[in-house]
């Protein structure tokens, strides 16, 4: 080695969208979230027309009631609500039901990607392999360095009218 030598890096990129998509395990684990998340809507959507009903009722019945029982009845429609958000935040508020059910099903696909990418980026010598779908804006990407392929042929998924421009 020559001091002061410099060696430039070899990078590639993939597009895990892509690879995900043509999983048959990914697709399978998106219905059961999207099944999970439809549930807890019409939960949500069931307690929000009871606490509707309850207000229709206190309205129609209004004027015939004491101060005391008026104040008794918003008092249980806000309890309602009250619940309603409190369950709403349990479930799709930050790391609810909803987020850790999705990342318990999703990470073992992943776990699978990501390893196929390590496989790739080894044997093709890559240092550095970008995700072109991930947040990082990629202006501009030749094909020559997508490894999107060889990541699905790892994966037992690749066909060979397949190739990403």
């Amino acid at each position: 080695m020559v001091p002061g030598a410099s060696f430039g890096q070899k990078f590639g990129y993939v597009n895990t969208d892509f690879i995900l998509s043509k999983m048959p395990d990914y697709q399978k684990v998106q219905g059961e979230v999207q099944n999970l998340a439809t549930k807890w809507e019409e939960e949500i959507l069931n307690m929000q027309k009871e606490i509707d009903d309850m207000y229709s009722a206190y309205q129609a019945e209004e004027v015939l009631l004491t101060e005391e029982m008026r104040e008794e009845r918003m008092a249980a429609i806000r309890e309602k609500e009250n619940t309603l958000k409190e369950y709403q935040n349990k479930v799709f508020g930050y790391e609810g039901l909803y987020y850790l059910k999705k990342k318990e099903l999703i990470k073992p696909v992943q776990d699978e990607v990501f390893e196929a990418v390590e496989k790739v980026a080894k044997q093709h010598k890559l240092q550095i392999v970008f995700d072109k779908s991930a947040d990082l804006v990629m202006i501009y990407t030749d094909p020559i360095h997508d490894y999107t392929d060889f990541v699905l042929d790892e994966l037992g998924l690749g066909e060979e009218e397949d190739t990403i421009k």
